[in-house]
Formats: C-alpha cells, structure tokens, sequence
C-alpha cells in the first residue's frame, strides 16, 4: 500500500507542476492527458515538487529515527530548502512563503520546531497538508487511537502550518487515508468522516469543513469547487475529484484540469487513488517519465522496511 501510495502521489506532483497557476477555463479549452514538461516553472517533464521533497523528508526522518521527531523532520526540510537534498533535480522551486518563513524561524533560532509554523488565519495554505501521507501510515502501523493521532498531526503540521485550520485539514485527510487502507471503499470512508472524534476542535474550524464533514462534496458540481491553495479548499478538491471518478487515470486527469494549485491538488488526490487502484493502476508511460526514482526508490524501501519491522 505504501508504494501504491507514494508513486500516485509523486505522479499526481509532478502531471501537476507544469500547469501550477493555469486557470481552469484554459485548462477546460486545452485539457492536459499526459506527463508533460516546461509549462509554470520552466521544467523537464516528470519533475516533483515540494510536495514530494518534504513527503520523503518526513519518511527519511521517520525511517532514520524510528518516531516522529519534529526538530529531526524540520533539519530535513532545511536540508531540502537550503541544499536541495529530497529533489528530484537538484533544483527547488515553489516553495510556500508560510513555509519558508516557519523554516527560517527554526533555522534561525534553533527554537522548538513546533513553535516556528504560522499561526494566524492568513497562513492557512496547504504545505502542512501535502506532507501527511507518510503520517497517515505511521499512525496506521501504530494503531494509534484518534487522540494520539490528533497529537501527532498537530505537531507535524505545526512545523510549518500551526493554525488550527491547517490542523483539523491534515487530521481529516489522515483519517480518510486511515479508512482507506482498513479497506472500506472511496463513498464508505467519505460519509465515515462525519462520524471521526472532532472533540479537539472548535466549532468555528469545523464549519470551515462543513461541505466536507455533511457529506455536501458528493452532490457538489465542480463549478462548486475551487482548487485553490488554501487547505480547505485542496482537501474539498481532492476529494471531489476522487469521490467523481472511477479509475486512477481519471482522478489524476480531473484532479489537474481543475487548475490553479494542480501538484498539490493533484499529490493529493494521487494518494486516495493509489490505495484505491493500485500500483498497477498506473500507466507505465507516466512512471517512465518520473524523474529522479533512484532516490525515490531508496527513501521508498527504507521506509517500506521500517513500517514493516518495527510495529
């Protein structure tokens, strides 16, 4: 399931990249099939983005230290932001501003790196978002109950993201990925979240997610969603997207048709659908193009093994 997982990810990263800050009705005049390259940022084909780099940063941190050691994961992102390690080119680019000032914070002051994220309403993108999928699995292998699984999202999105907006997207996305994998299907899991343990959370937070949480998202028509960086709206997205589709082609497909923030949108999405399709599901064509899978490969095995030899 992990493999499964992280390749639809980084497939959905990096199909996503080159049409980053398209608008939706270019996107609808000239939709986008393929792996494609230059685009936004200029790029060969199949590259990943900081998505993909800090999701490896957390599994290298998780694999290494066998826990979740935040001041370990922050070091690893400032290895990815300042040395470009986690890249698939050497090369970073697109990097959130709320995220770069949390790391500058922590790089700076060596402080607690659950007390540099953001904290104010304004700082409420998705770059805590993006990284949870190697959490998802940690909590899963664990069997943590919903408290512990609160505590951990919340100190990992507080390395950079430390709203509790930001907070309450993470911990819903963790609990869908965390229905997925016990096997309840893609409609199951959706109208399941409403009933997961919220106790930690304002009210004023949980109506953020209303459309998500009432189950509205299934008979919502996509000119009814946005796909925006901000958290709620990337969630809202990708699992529109996956409740509306069939296949893995056809979710990462709609996912970056929909324009704007498409690799994160897309990542996202790729996660749901890769523990609902497979590995297999994936045309080899677009694994082909992934640039920089020897490095995948060896951060992908490493935490492979700790997941499977140390719970």
């Amino acid at each position: 399931m992990i493999k499964d997982a992280l390749y639809a990810f980084v497939i959905g990263d990096a199909m996503g990249v080159p049409l980053e800050f398209m608008s939706r009705e270019k996107l609808n005049q000239h939709p986008v099939t393929k792996m494609i390259g230059d685009g936004s940022h200029n790029l060969p084909k199949g590259v990943w983005s900081d998505d993909t780099s800090m999701t490896l940063a957390t599994m290298d941190s998780i694999s290494t230290t066998h826990a979740i050691d935040c001041d370990d994961i922050a070091n690893r992102f400032c290895d990815w932001i300042n040395y470009a390690k986690y890249t698939a080119t050497n090369l970073v680019f697109g990097v959130g501003k709320i995220t770069q000032n949390a790391l500058f914070r922590y790089w700076n002051q060596k402080k607690d790196a659950t007390k540099c994220g953001g904290t104010s309403y304004l700082e409420n993108g998705n770059g805590s978002l993006m990284r949870m999928l190697p959490i998802a699995f940690y909590c899963y292998n664990c069997h943590l109950n919903s408290k512990e699984i609160y505590s951990i999202v919340k100190n990992v999105s507080s390395i950079t993201h430390a709203h509790e907006i930001s907070i309450l997207g993470c911990y819903i996305y963790v609990c869908y990925i965390l229905l997925l994998l016990s096997g309840k299907n893609k409609i199951d899991s959706y109208q399941l979240l409403s009933q997961q343990d919220y106790t930690m959370f304002s009210s004023d937070s949980l109506e953020q997610y209303k459309r998500i949480l009432s189950s509205e998202l299934l008979s919502l028509s996509v000119d009814e969603i946005s796909s925006s960086g901000y958290v709620v709206s990337t969630l809202e997205a990708a699992l529109w997207v996956i409740l509306h589709t069939d296949s893995f082609a056809q979710a990462i497909i709609g996912s970056i048709n929909l324009g704007n923030d498409t690799d994160t949108v897309g990542a996202i999405t790729g996660s749901m659908a890769g523990i609902l399709y497979g590995y297999s599901s994936i045309p080899q064509k677009w694994i082909d193009s992934l640039e920089g899978k020897d490095s995948l490969n060896s951060y992908l095995s490493s935490f492979v093994h700790t997941m499977d030899n140390n719970w």
